[in-house]
């Protein structure tokens, strides 16, 4: 995003109390991190991480994780403290980001994972952890039979192309015996109230945005993305979270000779426009009363 970008979405944001969060979604690559980095240093607060790729230690380049030097610039919190190995969870981050709401500074929210917003300002059901038996069968299992262990409640509220959404309601299911849906439907009060904030989503144009992403992805790979996926190619578990960030698995692949970096370029590429897709598609769906932030070039 250009600095004039920047001056245009800052001269048309809603006012901003001093003792009201900023919430900032929007899909990858769309400036929304820049925003965050205007707003802190113009109206004051702590950036929060709100990303799902984000929040491991070894990811900065290839999860476009705020620079050193814009780490400088003003505070950040949950950025790159989750080991590769560890679990993470929206759960996790929920719990995590509670202590922020209520600290001296401001919390300014941004990211592109949907879930993170709506556990913070819808609420989110108290599920027990998946036993690592069932985690370990539903591994095994493909799409259409994950899909049929699924109640049609559940299923109509889900992205049902998105394994990982498919997996976790079969694991619930299996795990409970009862459904997402049927836990969600218990779901306690938010802990923050949209009403009590100031919240943003980005709705940029979507031919702009799949340019950001294709030039996106060359300057990963020019700032150190390739060296940061072979630091950790021996550590390489496809079963860990952490190891499917988009660029990982096809940065990989041309490392162990699989692909031309140009194939790996070109599926990677592919792989953040398709998420960028479902990203808009579910701001669009679920935050109608957010603030759309518009600009032009």
């Amino acid at each position: 995003m250009t600095n004039r970008q920047t001056s245009q979405i800052l001269d048309r944001l809603p006012p901003i109390p001093d003792d009201k969060p900023v919430l900032i979604a929007g899909p990858t690559a769309s400036g929304k991190s820049a925003l965050a980095l205007q707003i802190a240093e113009t109206h004051g607060g702590v950036i929060v991480n709100a990303d799902a790729s984000q929040v491991y230690d070894c990811w900065r380049v290839i999860s476009a994780r705020p620079s050193v030097e814009e780490e400088a610039r003003a505070p950040h919190q949950l950025y790159g403290h989750v080991t590769y190995d560890q679990e993470y969870s929206t759960g996790h981050w929920l719990r995590d980001v509670k202590p922020l709401l209520t600290g001296q500074q401001r919390p300014i929210i941004v990211g592109g994972t949907g879930l993170y917003f709506t556990a913070l300002t819808e609420g989110m059901a108290d599920i027990p952890a998946t036993p690592p038996q069932v985690r370990a069968e539903a591994d095994t299992l493909d799409l259409p039979t994950l899909l049929k262990g699924v109640d049609a409640q559940t299923l109509e509220r889900i992205d049902t192309q998105n394994r990982a959404r498919v997996q976790r309601a079969w694991e619930v299911q299996q795990a409970t015996g009862r459904s997402l849906r049927d836990w969600q439907e218990d779901t306690p009060p938010p802990v923050l109230d949209l009403a009590d904030t100031v919240p943003l989503v980005f709705d940029v144009d979507k031919q702009w945005l799949l340019d950001r992403i294709t030039r996106r992805f060359d300057q990963m790979l020019e700032t150190g993305a390739l060296q940061e996926v072979a630091a950790m190619s021996d550590l390489y578990d496809p079963a860990l979270p952490a190891f499917k960030a988009i660029g990982v698995p096809e940065l990989l692949a041309y490392l162990d000779g699989r692909l031309t970096l140009d194939a790996a370029r070109d599926r990677a590429t592919i792989a953040t426009r398709q998420l960028a897709k479902r990203q808009r598609t579910w701001f669009r769906a679920r935050m109608q009363k957010w603030n759309p932030v518009r600009f032009s070039d």
